[in-house]
């Protein structure tokens, strides 16, 4: 499930772009305030970004350009000037691709699959742990399940990896404990329960109660994936 940001301030063509898009199960967000774009991208943390080059305030250069600072998702260029110049200065800019004014929707949409498989096809698998539609990003510590999204701590995060690469089976304390703190010998065996309850708080956030499973006197467990 990939998420797509479109920055593009013609309505019409921003409609089409959404709709054709989520035709085909992609996850959309569109910018429509055209001040907030690095506001939208942060929060949003799409997986590629469709960025006109035209727009209000500032053009796709400068929010390019603040994008790199801190991220390198890809980036397309849309513009209706395709002169040369305008593709090399994208490029230059870092974007991935470019494409021009008017264009095929069939068009767009290769070019999104060639920039996300050239971006992800080798990654995507290492970078998240997924439980039917609840999604562990092993990168950013969050989990996410549809619209919604939560940070989660660096303990919160190691307990809910380890159980969910090991869905189905019950993990005990000690195992828990071994892994957050190398050793169980010393913890007070409190300072688990502690982090399990404030894990399952932030996972109810999002809509995932009773995730995680408890086995009386042994451990914990998230469900067999189709269960």
């Amino acid at each position: 499930m990939y998420k797509i940001l479109i920055v593009e301030d013609d309505e019409v063509i921003r409609k089409q772009m959404e709709k054709h898009l989520k035709k085909w199960e992609y996850e959309v967000v569109s910018v429509e305030d055209f001040e907030s774009v690095f506001t939208v991208f942060t929060k949003s943390k799409p997986h590629l970004v469709l960025m006109d080059i035209t727009l209000p305030y500032f053009n796709g250069y400068h929010w390019c350009n603040k994008i790199r600072e801190i991220s390198e998702v890809p980036i397309i260029f849309i513009s209706a000037a395709g002169e040369d110049l305008n593709i090399l200065m994208g490029m230059q800019m870092g974007g991935d691709d470019y494409i021009v004014k008017p264009f095929s929707l069939d068009v767009l949409l290769a070019k999104i699959r060639a920039v996300l498989r050239r971006s992800y096809e080798n990654t995507m698998d290492q970078s998240y742990l997924m439980w039917n539609e609840v999604y562990l990003s092993l990168d950013q510590m969050t989990v996410r399940q549809g619209d919604k999204e939560v940070e989660l701590s660096k303990n919160e995060f190691k307990i809910l990896e380890t159980l969910m690469r090991q869905s189905g089976t019950v993990i005990s304390r000690g195992m828990l404990m071994e892994k957050l703190w190398q050793s169980d010998l010393y913890i007070d065996d409190n300072t688990l329960t502690v982090n399990i309850a404030r894990l399952r708080k932030r996972l109810e956030e999002i809509d995932l109660k009773d995730f995680i499973q408890t086995k009386k006197g042994v451990g914990y467990y998230v469900p067999d994936e189709k269960a």
